[in-house]
């Protein structure tokens, strides 16, 4: 009864994946973009590699090669790193923690997404979520909140047919605003 009414409500995408880790690391990557605290925290990590390199140069130039000098540089790297390697590894969490349900299977209509998994089914309305991210491999919906906690992931690679994502785009256009 509940489907008929979904596919009656218009224009339906379905999908069908596997989660994968890279999925997980784009979405992490993309949130970190789209919303004010990811991209705060991106620019904190930046300015603190970047300040700590310039000390490094400046000290090198003095010729005060002491133990602060490696701890600069090494402060330095740390925070670019962390721009790179955290949504690495978090994805990678993610990604095993999803791996565990088997496939996915996610019907995506004018009513909201049907979300169902070995282990689970779940609707979500489109009041869930306010604005959604794409990425090459992605699309990334996001609850309003500053720091984007609620996360829906959506590859694109999982639709069931070729016109899929476009379909989707349009989805998402019309129910959401991109962030």
């Amino acid at each position: 009864m509940a489907e008929v009414e979904r596919q009656q409500a218009g224009q339906t995408v379905e999908l069908v994946y596997e989660p994968v880790a890279r999925d997980m690391v784009s979405a992490l990557r993309a949130r970190t973009r789209a919303t004010p605290a990811g991209r705060r925290v991106r620019r904190l990590l930046l300015f603190a590699g970047v300040l700590c390199v310039l000390c490094f140069g400046f000290l090198v130039l003095m010729d005060a090669m002491t133990w602060r000098l490696w701890l600069m540089l090494g402060a330095g790297v740390l925070a670019f790193a962390c721009l790179y390697l955290l949504p690495w590894l978090q994805g990678r969490q993610l990604h095993s923690m999803a791996a565990r349900q088997g496939e996915f299977r996610a019907v995506v209509d004018d009513v909201g997404i049907r979300l169902t998994t070995r282990d689970s089914d779940a609707t979500t309305n489109w009041a869930m979520y306010s604005r959604y991210a794409e990425t090459d491999d992605v699309f990334v919906l996001l609850t309003g909140d500053k720091h984007g906690v609620g996360v829906m992931v959506l590859p694109k690679r999982g639709a069931t047919e070729p016109a899929g994502t476009e379909r989707l785009r349009s989805l998402l256009e019309r129910h959401l605003g991109k962030a």
